[in-house]
């Protein structure tokens, strides 16, 4: 693997779990994050709220000066991992960078709350986002959604939910390294098996406890979704050596030919997960992009 040089020195810091210990990942994980850089929030307002739901669902906001639009944000972590806290850093830059409000959601987690607690806190989310524009100061319809890695498939998902159900509109989707296809039956699913941070293992460990035998519909892995059409447009980021790559850029293809304007961003070198380096060149350009993406889509 021609791995980038700046993240190649990495990748012995990433978590070694293999999700087959759930809890053993969530602490590896919540150590990861509680090492990082503390995130500069002097131009935002933080503010922890509840969706009203079955059960609530827990948020965080977080709100720059003047935002015009909002983002429905959803955390990786193979439906397995993360929390509000674990995803603080990362939510705190896309607000500040992307100038847009960023509402955080603290989904439920597999295996304890499989397939669909998830998409079904997430929706709540959006929808409570949707009816409380005014509240978060921008324009109801400014809306996004998106994620990272599972999280970016929940959000593909709740795109194609909102679709089915007329729900509430969504301006855009941001999915960065998205998980979408529980078959694992692509190129890189096949071949990409032990590549860093995320293992074929892993992978197949992560959708087992989100499913946990039921058989998976376009909600739970929309690359199952026939039909595509009517969907917000898109942003889509993959990485060179990701078991996810080529079901994320299948996905974009589809998107494309159903006219859903779709902008795909493979990024060589890279891993899953590895835009997490921020020291690294190539994570940079990532992030910027990404930030840049959600900006140009609720402001034009």
């Amino acid at each position: 693997m021609n791995i980038d040089p700046e993240l190649e020195a990495f990748i012995p810091l990433f978590p070694k779990d293999d999700l087959t210990d759930p809890v053993a990942a969530r602490k590896s994980l919540a150590e990861l994050a509680a090492a990082a850089p503390t995130p500069d929030t002097a131009g935002l307002q933080i503010e922890d709220r509840a969706v009203p739901a079955d059960p609530e669902v827990p948020v965080r906001i977080y709100r720059p000066h003047e935002a015009q639009g909002t983002i429905v944000w959803l955390r990786g972590g193979g439906f397995v991992m993360g929390d509000l806290d674990t995803e603080h850093p990362w939510a705190a830059r896309l607000a500040d960078d992307s100038g847009a409000v960023v509402v955080s959601v603290g989904y439920r987690r597999a295996p304890e709350h499989r397939f669909p607690a998830a998409l079904d806190d997430a929706y709540a989310a959006l929808a409570w986002t949707a009816a409380h524009a005014a509240e978060l100061g921008t324009d109801p319809g400014r809306i996004a959604v998106g994620g990272q890695a599972a999280g970016a498939g929940l959000a593909a998902a709740v795109a194609l939910r909102a679709r089915d159900e007329h729900g509430p509109s969504i301006r855009f989707q941001l999915l960065n390294q998205p998980a979408l296809d529980d078959r694992q039956d692509t190129w890189s699913a096949r071949n990409f098996t032990s590549t860093p941070f995320m293992t074929r293992g892993k992978v197949t460990a992560s959708w087992r406890h989100y499913l946990d035998g039921t058989p998976a519909t376009l909600y739970a892995a929309p690359a199952r979704a026939a039909d595509l059409s009517g969907l917000p447009p898109a942003y889509i980021a993959t990485a060179e050596f990701d078991p996810n790559r080529d079901e994320a850029i299948g996905y974009a293809q589809r998107l494309l030919q159903a006219d859903v304007p779709t902008e795909l961003h493979q990024w060589p070198g890279t891993f899953h997960g590895s835009w997490a380096v921020p020291s690294a060149g190539v994570s940079q350009r990532q992030i910027a992009e990404l930030t840049a993406a959600l900006r140009r889509a609720l402001t034009r």
